[in-house]
């Protein structure tokens, strides 16, 4: 890709540099420019995490010991409820997508904006109209939700506490999410730089792509689903309650044909920035480029077939569960593409193990397991076995957590310093991330272990056999929460106070390291021309 000339328009801050003296915060809040509205939903979201991770250390504190430790049932059904809302919807489904997409996703197309950057930041306001509607729903009505972050009917359906702000909350965030999608799809399709064919376009793109599709087409499911919900509540139409010839079957089927699909908007952006890093800091280029981006789009499409395997215990036919659980199988081929790719990418390269790149294969590593955790539970008999157990928790966390959240903290790693123009520092950045991985482990695959001896999840007693185990996960949960604290602490110092680094300090060949860093406001002051791939390190004249 041929080298831009730097904006002369940039100031040493770029980007950052305030529009106007006492008008800061309010330039910031109306700007159409969509790396300032990353950064709007970066702080939001970031925000959001650190509070579910106060509730999940609150819930792990909990089950230190049998019987009530710091708060009754009722509390204890409340927070993880709420630490399942904050941590899905808030943090890991826009995670990546607003945060990183919308800060990258110009730049790396050679783009100056999105297609629709008014609606980018409406977008954004949406999210935050939710976002407060949820954390609203904490202090008002009859208390806060008790049903779990799925909202299952009936009891969903019959409970007082503040169910409906919060499904009206998630209504508004799904249409946050499909706004975003449509923004990306657009992009993708009418803003890439001259010369930039589909097979020039950076992984990461093709990520973005694949999880813009599900957006739009799998979350207006979720929003009918929450309509029937409040209509089930507030107007007592039955379509769920037995009694009158209803069927709370049918609200599984319904929240799952969205919510399957939704683990693949969460973890395949963190493919794709796994994708970005792994090349980049192995100095080779990406072994299997087509295949790991057709992979995406294939795991996007099979990934919408397999809800059914959420429901093995719920009722259905043996076929049903037959060709479910078939499904579920030929969704881990794709995954296990993108991971062989990886891995091949990896083989005889000169390997640079700087912070971006331990997350990146951390990800690798405890995604693996999640996966491989997930066919117990893609197959029938197994499945119904650990149904509704610990194990299935500390599965969903290995997947979530140590996925996508470890791909969010390595493009935290990556992008940074090109954002802020500034370096953290590398030493503590590792030691932190040494605390998160050991600590992680600790705690998910001793949950694991639980379930698979039959500790049942969502209780909030249980059995003192299970005492040690809970134990050591709680233990676990202290190490994760002091590595993330060790990294945020970092993180912070570095943007504020680091040592300034060049336009391309990880030696990266796309684009977005033709610019300056921090970037300029237009991006670039020369419509780029691709010439070569996002991975020709010799053609960009960076090997």
């Amino acid at each position: 890709m041929t080298d831009p000339t730097p904006s002369a328009a940039g100031s040493d801050r770029g980007f950052l540099a305030r529009k106007g003296e006492g008008s800061t915060i309010l330039a910031w809040i109306t700007s159409t420019d969509h790396k300032r509205i990353g950064l709007l939903y970066l702080y939001a979201i970031l925000s959001f995490f650190l509070v579910g991770v106060v509730l999940g250390l609150l819930l792990r504190l909990e089950l230190l010991a049998p019987g009530r430790t710091i708060v009754d049932a009722q509390t204890y059904n409340a927070l993880f409820t709420l630490h399942g809302v904050i941590m899905i919807f808030l943090f890991i489904i826009p995670g990546i997508p607003a945060a990183f997409g919308n800060l990258m996703l110009p730049l790396l197309l050679g783009a100056r904006d999105v297609a629709f950057p008014r609606l980018n930041l409406f977008s954004w306001y949406l999210y935050m109209t939710g976002a407060l509607l949820a954390l609203t729903a904490l202090f008002t009505g009859g208390g806060p939700p008790d049903t779990g972050w799925t909202f299952y009917v009936p009891f969903s359906a019959r409970t007082t506490t503040n169910v409906s702000l919060a499904v009206t909350a998630v209504f508004i965030l799904g249409f946050s999410s499909i706004l975003t999608g449509l923004n990306f799809v657009t992009t993708t399709h009418r803003l890439r730089a001259r010369g930039m064919g589909w097979g020039r376009l950076p992984l990461f793109v093709w990520s973005l792509y694949a999880t813009a599709w599900v957006q739009i087409l799998a979350t207006p499911i979720l929003a009918i689903t929450l309509i029937l919900i409040l209509a089930e509540r507030l107007l007592g139409t039955g379509l769920f309650d037995p009694a009158r010839g209803g069927d709370p079957i049918m609200f599984q089927h319904l929240f799952w044909i969205y919510s399957h699909p939704a683990v693949y908007i969460m973890v395949l952006p963190g493919m794709g920035v796994v994708s970005e890093i792994i090349p980049v800091f192995s100095r080779k280029p990406v072994f299997g480029y087509w295949a790991i981006a057709l992979s995406s789009i294939a795991i996007a499409g099979a990934g919408s077939l397999v809800w059914g395997h959420h429901m093995f215990t719920s009722g259905m036919s043996d076929m049903a569960i037959l060709v479910f659980s078939f499904l579920t199988f030929v969704v881990a081929i794709p995954s296990a593409i993108k991971v062989f790719n990886w891995v091949a990418t990896l083989y005889k390269g000169s390997i640079a193990l700087d912070p971006p790149m331990l997350f990146a294969l951390s990800f690798v590593l405890l995604f693996s397991i999640g996966g491989l955790s997930g066919l117990i539970l893609g197959a029938a008999a197994t499945d119904i076995h650990v149904h509704d157990t610990h194990f299935v928790v500390g599965h969903f966390h290995y997947v979530m957590f140590g996925g996508t959240g470890f791909a969010f903290f390595a493009a935290l790693h990556y992008w940074l310093p090109k954002i802020y123009g500034r370096m953290y520092n590398k030493r503590v950045a590792t030691i932190a991330w040494g605390f998160m991985f050991v600590g992680i482990n600790i705690l998910y695959f001793f949950m694991q272990v639980a379930g698979i001896r039959g500790m049942p999840r969502r209780y909030y007693d249980y059995l003192p056999e299970f005492a040690a185990l809970n134990q050591i996960a709680t233990v676990g949960s202290w190490i994760l929460a002091f590595g993330l604290f060790l990294m945020f602490g970092n993180l912070l110092r570095g943007v504020l106070s680091g040592e300034p680094v060049g336009a391309n300090p990880w030696g990266g060949a796309t684009l977005e390291w033709t610019v300056p860093s921090p970037p300029p406001e237009e991006n670039f002051s020369v419509e780029p021309v691709v010439t070569h791939g996002p991975y020709d390190f010799r053609e960009a004249g960076v090997l």
